[in-house]
């Protein structure tokens, strides 16, 4: 029997795993034991992927191991990292395994930003592989057979496997080793010899030959399926490895029914039916001649048929003289039974039994997506919150300055500054005063234009690339097969965009802030003065003393601190509410788990809800609490103001007193958007430094794909100039009615092949040193500074076919494409006009060889010359050998 069929690896070029994984951790964990484990598990991953991919792989299964492992790791990966052309590109190259490329253009492959593709590709090479080690395992072993059986059903499961899934891991056509019409083809060679095998093993077995007929006839049917998708597959049968692996089929197939009909054969003559024994041999004898004589070369199938030859002679010996049995046709017998042993192995991740996850702690992407919208409702959440309380709280203090409270009731002397005007001066003091507020506020701009700069350099890095691929599409046409730079960068555009809207707003709001304190600069300056100062600032009034033993003063005094513990609640609550510690974490994996999808909105309220309703309620009552007291704070107000003695001095004090309160808030509050204003800025600048990295990193990828496009673009393009253009060579008959002047306007190679010539063709080289327009003689010129030696004069061949010759120096309209021709015999040759060179090899050593004519020297079934062609006396050939 022939050797076994085994399938060559895809072979892929390095590919650098460890800069952008260990990128995109750096940018998503905070460093810690976490992030160095997960940078140590990006080196180990990028370390097996060397030793699975880059090395060569031993016929053994611990290779195989290795490539398990990889696959495995790459399934367990694939729902961590954001693998995707426009946030973690990385781009894989695989060579087909069956095109092995040619003079003028290296093997197929294909580049991919793809972790599908990678997978696809790995489970080829686990398939090709698997069916190399049981091709190498010695079939006269029961261990051998098991192992070969074993490994050629997981190459038909792989293959299978590829077949199923590459056209939804790929967004392109893929090459034709993974194609779905190849790997079907494979995995049906492989289940066939999976099956042939078993046959091998009952044989050794020596089981019943009923039982071997049914195995066989059953490996018989799987190498015509096997064939048939090899032979009627679109494109499958121009590569070699088909080419080779189709007459190994038709062979095998023909030993198989062989095989059946001689055990059948034997079942047969058990049950004396002698007749249908010596159909079904003689059945067998035919096709083993055809075997022999068609695939000889393919199968040795010598010692089948021996054996049937010995059983079928007798047989029909014995039949002739005593049992006289008819032979029935062959189309008559009954059909053989099949029994299939075999079945693709089911590719169940993880391969390896050995498999242990490198990234076990890093959560699913399907979490991390979760927990992403989980912690944005979170935010909303609370910023909510806080901002409610917080305008609330400026509600509050702007109605109690708008009432001069309690600033009126400190202030009954008349002449000193009220304790709460001083409480507020110190605490705008201790903040940095006029001078850090002005410092933060002037600090805004240049923030906002370094994160503007940022943004658009990263877009007209995108910009630039666009403009690159739009050009090389116009200019290639369909020939330019990738997806478009303006496809690929919508997300990333609509992410700018984003950005670009945000630094508007907070732009916006920055004017806002820069004009309120332009409206309370003068007060808040009269702040930051000493006490002597700000009290010669502040008008003088006339004391009402008379008012201090009032009850509505005290009632004012006890509304007042009311609303102080409500302000220091609503502190302390904003404080609580942002130290909640709020993780989704393991209600998501639990969610994973159990459902193998994740519904986050509804999980996310309840846990929000149970987290921050408490908090969310007492903001509520503070809000009414606030809302009761100032409501009985402007009604004794009122009765305080009535019981004032007024005049113009103490409106005025009453006014300025005012608008100090409403500088402190209006500090406090500018203040405090100013410091969160230079925060966002900040955080911003990172968020925006690393779309600047995923930008660069994208257009890096498409760089590096768009050079090795261009490459197989030349060479595909070089491959097509270089091929001989034969409709473009005149034929022998347009030849003789043509002149060389009319030639057609563009070059075309000349072909390597032979044509009878008719007429006679102008010189291969001129004589030197100058083209003379008189055929006949070829003198040699001078300069005056150079002496140029003498050319031998020769005359010119004088015949009929050589009259009509046009002149040496006339040069035609076109010169020949590549190749070039250099001797006078090619067909189709024409002169290249040459400037002259004395130093040329030859150029004086070399006579001048006139054209032949019709019958040329050198060229088989010319004709001899007749003796008005042939050469001068003293013409030397030349040492020029002749190739057609």
């Amino acid at each position: 029997m022939a050797a076994f069929i085994s399938v060559p690896l895809k072979k892929s070029s390095e590919v650098d795993l460890v800069k952008p994984l260990s990128k995109y951790i750096a940018h998503t964990y905070a460093p810690g034991e976490e992030r160095t484990q997960h940078l140590r598990a990006v080196e180990e991953l990028d370390g097996l992927r060397i030793s699975a991919v880059c090395r060569q792989l031993d016929k053994r299964e611990g290779s195989l191991e290795v490539l398990y492992r990889y696959y495995d790791q790459l399934c367990a990966i694939e729902a961590k990292f954001p693998f995707s052309e426009n946030q973690l590109c990385l781009t894989f190259t695989w060579k087909d395994a069956f095109d092995k490329g040619s003079l003028f253009s290296g093997s197929a492959k294909l580049a991919l930003p793809s972790l599908g593709y990678e997978k696809t590709c790995v489970m080829f090479n686990i398939g090709a592989l698997a069916s190399q080690i049981a091709t190498e395992q010695r079939l006269d072993s029961d261990e051998g057979l098991k192992t070969a059986a074993k490994f050629y059903q997981l190459a038909a499961g792989a293959f299978a496997h590829i077949k199923d899934t590459v056209l939804s891991s790929l967004n392109c056509e893929p090459t034709v080793d993974i194609s779905p019409d190849s790997a079907s083809a494979l995995s049906q060679i492989m289940l066939a010899q999976a099956q042939e095998v078993f046959v091998l093993k009952a044989t050794l077995d020596k089981m019943r030959d009923a039982i071997v007929a049914k195995l066989a006839t059953q490996a018989a049917d799987f190498y015509a399926d096997a064939s048939k998708h090899s032979q009627h597959k679109d494109g499958l049968m121009k590569y070699f490895y088909f080419q080779e692996v189709l007459p190994v089929l038709a062979a095998k197939q023909y030993v198989m029914q062989a095989t059946a009909q001689y055990r059948q054969a034997t079942v047969a003559k058990q049950q004396k039916k002698f007749g249908e024994e010596i159909a079904r041999l003689q059945h067998a004898t035919e096709l083993l001649k055809t075997v022999t004589s068609r695939y000889d070369e393919y199968v040795n199938v010598r010692e089948l048929s021996d054996k049937t030859a010995r059983a079928l002679t007798p047989a029909k010996k014995d039949n002739d003289f005593i049992y006289h049995e008819r032979v029935p046709e062959v189309r008559d017998l009954e059909r053989i039974g099949k029994a299939a042993m075999v079945k693709p192995t089911a590719i169940q991740v993880p391969l390896s039994q050995k498999f242990s996850d490198l990234f076990e702690k890093m959560v699913p992407m399907a979490v991390q997506q979760a927990l992403a919208a989980s912690n944005q409702r979170k935010a909303a959440l609370v910023n909510q919150v806080v901002g409610t309380m917080r305008e609330s709280t400026g509600l509050l203090n702007g109605i109690l300055a708008s009432l001069n409270l309690p600033a009126a009731l400190e202030d009954l002397s008349g002449n000193s500054v009220p304790q709460s005007i001083l409480e507020k001066s110190g605490a705008v003091i201790q903040r940095g005063g006029i001078q850090s507020i002005e410092k933060l506020i002037k600090d805004l701009p240049e923030l906002v234009q370094r994160n503007r700069e940022i943004l658009d350099e990263s877009l007209k890095m995108l910009d630039n690339e666009e403009t690159t691929d739009n050009e090389l599409r116009a200019k290639f046409g369909q020939r330019w097969q990738r997806l478009p730079s303006c496809d690929l960068y919508k997300s990333l555009r609509t992410e700018g965009a984003g950005f670009r809207g945000a630094l508007d707003k907070a732009a916006d709001a920055d004017q806002v802030v820069r004009d309120r304190y332009n409206a309370h600069c003068e007060a808040i300056a009269l702040l930051c003065k000493p006490e002597a100062e700000l009290t010669a600032a502040i008008p003088s009034a006339n004391p009402v003393h008379s008012l201090q033993g009032s009850e509505v003063v005290g009632v004012l005094r006890t509304q007042l601190a009311q609303l102080d513990q409500v302000k220091k609640e609503r502190q302390q609550l904003e404080n609580d509410i942002k130290s909640v510690h709020f993780d989704m974490t393991s209600k998501f994996l639990s969610a994973l788990a159990r459902d193998g999808t994740i519904d986050e909105e509804p999980l996310s309220v309840t846990e929000l809800d149970n987290a921050y309703g408490s908090y969310t309620h007492k903001m509520q009552q503070g809000l009414k609490t606030q809302e009761e007291v100032l409501a009985k704070v402007q009604k004794s107000h009122q009765e305080f103001s009535a019981l004032k003695q007024s005049n113009q001095q103490a409106q005025q004090r009453e006014e300025v007193l005012k608008k100090l309160a409403s500088a402190h808030d209006t500090y406090m509050e500018i203040s405090s958007n100013v410091q969160e204003g230079t925060k966002f800025y900040n955080g911003l600048t990172e968020m925006l430094l690393k779309f600047q990295n995923k930008c660069s990193d994208i257009v890096f990828a498409r760089k590096t794909e768009r050079d090795e496009h261009l490459k197989d673009l030349q060479h595909s393009i070089a491959h097509e100039s270089s091929a001989p253009a034969l409709s473009s060579i005149s034929t022998p008959q347009s030849t003789s009615s043509t002149p060389a002047s009319t030639m057609p306007p563009a070059p075309t190679p000349a072909p390597r092949t032979m044509f009878a010539v008719t007429k006679a063709q102008p010189p291969a080289r001129p004589p030197p040193p100058t083209f003379s327009k008189a055929p006949t003689t070829a003198t040699p010129t001078s300069t005056e500074s150079t002496p140029v030696p003498t050319v031998p004069t020769v005359p010119a061949p004088t015949s009929t076919s050589s009259a009509t010759l046009p002149a040496a120096s006339t040069t035609p309209a076109q010169v020949q494409g590549p190749p070039y021709p250099t001797y006078q015999g090619y067909p189709g040759f024409y002169p290249m006009s040459m400037s002259y060179n004395p130093y040329s090899f030859g150029q004086f050593t070399m006579p001048y060889m006139p054209f032949q004519g019709v019958g040329q020297l050198g060229f088989p079934s010319s004709a001899p010359l007749p003796q008005q062609q042939q050469q001068p006396q003293g013409y030397t050939q030349p040492q020029q050998p002749h190739y057609p």
